[in-house]
């Protein structure tokens, strides 16, 4: 007996016509975001969608302004300290299994038989990208303000839940890239035109266009769980990859891991079969997840910014922000250049590469002079604003930290001034 899950991240929504739409719509939230509860109800409407008696499936929002923002980063603090928690030889698989749910639930919707159509009327990001990615048929709003991305690079992660090996395997590596790197999103003909969305439809036709594709008697499969499917041949992969590799090391001199995890995803994912690309891809993650710099990236340069943007939309940032940056500012005009560009400030880095492949602490940890002349430079910034701080609140700090970050150009992986000064002083 397959019994109808219970869900209320989601809904299920029988139609006469022998669809069944599933419409995300978290309870209590303005937007939809893969919570731990929204990743276990997915998963358990995956698995009974293989045995239940439906035609076909559209995937929609029931929210007006998104079809999905990704995943919920709040929680991911959590994960982080859970992991980090365990003895060192455990991490790795306390991580692997903890995020390996979303993408096991999206192969199991990809995978169960039944034809899945994403109708897209809000922008889906991260995972909700990997979600519609995840469908045989996407039909997105013709609306210049409605895109897929999978902007994870920009907090420090790559897509975990097959983004690395869906979207190139979909549009090529040269398309894919730019979304995968550098967060780009595409709407409307541009999406079309690309291969990412299958239509387009006006506002208020997505769903009808959707359930058309389904009772057309579609073929329940993706492309490369088709017979004649040929994974890329690793030396044409990473070739596409080589000068890309390049440019990130140039720009960030390898001290943002996660450009560089993000390739290796898809140079070692794409000639293996795709279960086999996307446990490559959760390996990869699972590493990553690890380290400082994504922790560091998310809590500045989501949550920090988060806050920073309400308050000023309410025009009520407090005054200890402007006071900080300035801080700031004053003590980066009386160091050294050079020690700008070690220390890895945004639109400085002219040095040669410092590292090819990411490894665990920070590059400016090393006995160098380099490095020494890098964290002289930080010291003296955090020594100007620390005392600024010392009666913020954690949320307070990391406002300051993102302002800091974008005034200055402050290495984001490091968190901002009062993260790095924390690091340093903790035990």
């Amino acid at each position: 007996m397959n019994d109808q899950p219970v869900l209320q991240q989601f809904r299920i929504e029988h139609r006469d016509n022998g669809l069944v739409h599933l419409v995300f719509d978290c309870p209590g939230r303005t937007m939809n975001v893969f919570s731990e509860a929204a990743i276990a109800e997915f998963g358990a409407f995956a698995h009974w969608l293989a045995d239940a008696d439906v035609r076909g499936v559209v995937v929609r929002s029931g929210k007006a302004n998104a079809f999905c923002a990704g995943a919920d980063l709040s929680e991911l603090g959590v994960a982080y300290d859970m992991i980090m928690k365990a003895p060192p030889r455990a991490r790795f698989g306390i991580a692997f299994d903890h995020f390996f749910r979303l993408s096991s639930a999206i192969r199991a919707l990809e995978t169960a038989g039944k034809p899945v159509a994403a109708a897209i009327a809000g922008l889906a990001l991260g995972g909700g990208c990997e979600l519609a990615l995840g469908a045989h048929h996407r039909v997105l709003v013709d609306d210049p303000k409605i895109g897929l991305g999978l902007p994870e690079s920009l907090v420090g992660l790559l897509p975990g839940a097959g983004g690395t090996q869906r979207l190139p395997r979909l549009i090529g590596c040269e398309a894919a890239l730019p979304i995968l790197l550098d967060g780009r999103r595409l709407a409307g003909t541009a999406a079309l035109e690309a291969g990412l969305v299958d239509a387009l439809a006006a506002p208020g036709e997505e769903i009808a266009r959707a359930e058309a594709w389904l009772l057309s008697a579609p073929e329940p499969s993706q492309p490369w769980d088709r017979d004649g499917w040929v994974p890329a041949q690793s030396a044409t992969v990473s070739a596409a990859i080589a000068p890309w590799r390049e440019r990130i090391l140039a720009e960030t001199l390898g001290h943002y891991p996660a450009p560089l995890a993000i390739l290796d995803c898809v140079e070692f994912g794409l000639p293996q079969v795709f279960d086999g690309a996307i446990r490559s891809e959760m390996a990869i993650f699972a590493h990553l997840i690890q380290r400082e710099e994504p922790r560091n990236m998310i809590q500045t340069l989501f949550l920090g910014k988060t806050d920073h943007d309400r308050l000023v939309r309410k025009d009520a940032l407090p005054g200890f922000v402007a006071e900080a940056v300035s801080a700031a500012q004053a003590a980066l005009e009386g160091v050294d250049g050079s020690a700008h560009s070690l220390a890895g400030f945004a639109g400085t880095m002219k040095a040669p590469p410092v590292r090819s492949r990411a490894t665990s602490g920070y590059w400016i940890d090393g006995d160098m002079p380099e490095a020494a002349a890098a964290r002289h430079c930080l010291d003296v910034i955090g020594g100007a604003v620390l005392p600024i701080a010392t009666t913020l609140t954690p949320e307070e700090r990391r406002l300051v930290d993102y302002a800091i970050v974008q005034a200055t150009g402050y290495p984001a992986y490091l968190g901002g001034p009062l993260a790095y000064a924390a690091r340093a002083s903790a035990p």
